[in-house]
């Protein structure tokens, strides 16, 4: 099966582990770029392209559980953990921080270049998932304010009479709204409409209880 392509991030404060895991990677045929420190990760520019960090548990200054909390702010770089000696709350923190493994050193080359096709895959995966997302919002902010308003409402299951009323506007009128809706959001059909909907996790901001 074909290896997931991407770059690999080392960060460690160690430079004579920075150099193995370096060496060791590209001899596996693996793009890598090494950091000191997790500050110095920080603040060095990211490529646009799927990758995945190997983050060293213990340094001076920013342990890697902070730097794996900054990263996930703005970004969704899958982590892999490395430490000397590792502790089960700092395993707990890192794996509830959505950490790929967490492997102790001496590292295995085959366990780690496992976990490094794994974060790399997922990456990959949140990368679709991300540009679904975009193009998705793209469609719906195409929308007008009032189309925007309707949809949670269509989506929700309301019938046309029911989110007339809720938006005061008439019955017709939301039939006409539903139709350019549907063309705008490249639903063929209604239930898909309601996916997009919910992918989008629109919520309805006043919701009516109607007699059927």
């Amino acid at each position: 099966m074909e290896r997931p392509s991407g770059l690999v991030y080392v960060v460690d404060d160690d430079r004579r582990v920075q150099e193995a895991l370096s060496a060791l990677l590209r001899a596996n045929g693996r793009d890598v770029r090494a950091f000191n420190s997790g500050a110095e990760f920080l603040d060095t520019p990211r490529q646009d392209v799927v990758a995945c960090l190997i983050l060293d548990l213990r340094m001076p200054g920013m342990n890697g559980l902070e730097v794996q909390k900054l990263v996930s702010t703005d970004s969704q770089i899958p982590v892999i953990f490395i430490t000397g000696r590792g502790d089960v709350p700092s395993t707990v923190l890192a794996m509830k921080g959505g950490a790929v493994d967490f492997l102790t050193k001496p590292l295995d080359e085959d366990v780690l270049m496992r976990a490094i096709d794994a974060a790399l895959a997922r990456a990959h995966v949140l990368r679709k998932e991300a540009e679904e997302i975009a193009a998705l919002l793209a469609l719906y902010q195409s929308l007008t304010p009032r189309e925007q308003e309707l949809l949670p409402l269509l989506a929700s299951g309301l019938l046309n009479k029911q989110a007339a009323s809720v938006l005061g506007i008439t019955e017709y009128t939301v039939q006409v709204h539903r139709g350019h809706i549907m063309r705008k959001m490249q639903a063929n059909s209604f239930a898909t409409l309601v996916r997009l909907a919910s992918r989008l996790q629109l919520e309805t901001s006043s919701m009516t209880t109607f007699d059927a």
